[in-house]
């Protein structure tokens, strides 16, 4: 296994660790947004951060190592595109699920692509 699809299966599994933690926030009612009154913080929050930054970065170092490795980069582009515009919607709307799950499916859609 290349350094490549290494970085593929770990951006993908973190992937799905993201989005099972956001959902079960969505089904919960608690969210990671402190803004919003009655909600939770703390570690899910958090967590819920970290794994975002990580699945962005794997997104970025994915697209690189394509570069690098002289295959197709630009697939890369539209889900780091998608997963940046996550921080326009407000976290716990509609807006911010949909855009997520739209996200997953195209970070799924390149990853099963570029495998």
């Amino acid at each position: 296994m290349t350094a490549f699809h290494t970085a593929l299966a770990v951006t993908l599994l973190l992937l799905a660790t993201l989005m099972g933690l956001g959902l079960n926030l969505q089904l919960s009612g608690r969210t990671p947004d402190h803004r919003q009154q009655g909600r939770q913080r703390g570690p899910p929050r958090r967590v819920h951060h970290v794994l975002y930054f990580l699945v962005t970065l794997g997104t970025l170092a994915s697209g690189t190592l394509a570069l690098f490795s002289h295959l197709v980069w630009w697939p890369f582009v539209p889900p780091l595109a998608l997963l940046l515009g996550m921080s326009r919607t407000r976290p716990g709307t509609p807006a911010h699920w949909r855009l997520a799950l739209l996200t997953s499916v195209v970070c799924g859609g390149v990853t099963w692509w570029a495998w």
